[in-house]
């Protein structure tokens, strides 16, 4: 038995922080919100920022109730997972108790799994070079946030862009290392391309986790 299968049977997820913040990027930009950050990602970006998240045995196993008591804690009710890479875990019944406790569900995902499980208010997809996403993915993201980390990126968002379903917003955001070099080249894009949004991370520039 795998240890996401353990999980499902324990009712439990490996829950590598949870924190009470600011969303920093995309649409919910600056809105109050309880980050759920999961264990365990195959992904392999080399510019991920938290490569400590990706081992799914290295972080603590919390049952389904301490984490929706832990968010139910504070006043702003939306509740954003991220990881890692979430979709790794089946998130029906972890997303069906936040809703009960009265917290929106949102998730950040490269969409790299096999099936798109929980039931989302919002669902951030932001697909990596590394692995293809799976194309269930396309009609069911509210947002397709892409980081542009080389120019070359610009083409491949695009590529993402003509997939994706009318109503979805889609948002271009520079790789932080990059940021002084890669901006100035996303603002001319979307200039010339006003389909597209920029994306922040403006919790890197307040210094807020």
């Amino acid at each position: 038995m795998t240890i996401i299968e353990e999980n499902i049977k324990r009712n439990t997820l490996p829950v590598m922080e949870a924190f009470y913040t600011l969303q920093g990027e995309g649409y919910y930009q600056g809105k109050a919100a309880y980050f759920i950050r999961l264990g365990g990602c195959d992904v392999g970006c080399h510019w991920c920022d938290v490569k400590e998240s990706w081992d799914v045995n290295a972080h603590p196993q919390l049952t389904l109730d301490e984490i929706v008591t832990e968010a139910a804690k504070h006043p702003g009710k939306l509740a954003v997972i991220t990881g890692g890479e979430p979709l790794m875990h089946q998130l029906d019944e972890l997303t069906n108790a936040l809703h009960n406790a009265g917290i929106q569900t949102n998730i950040e995902t490269s969409g790299v799994c096999e099936a798109v499980t929980g039931y989302w208010d919002w669902i951030c997809f932001s697909p990596k070079k590394f692995k293809a996403p799976n194309p269930a993915i396309f009609e069911k993201a509210h947002e397709l946030k892409v980081v542009i980390f080389h120019p070359s990126d610009f083409e491949w968002a695009e590529g993402y862009a003509a997939q994706m379903a009318p109503e979805c917003l889609l948002y271009l955001q520079p790789e932080w290392s990059k940021s002084e070099t890669i901006l100035p080249l996303i603002i001319e894009y979307i200039k010339d391309n006003p389909k597209w949004r920029i994306s922040l991370q403006v919790h890197k520039f307040m210094n807020i986790p």
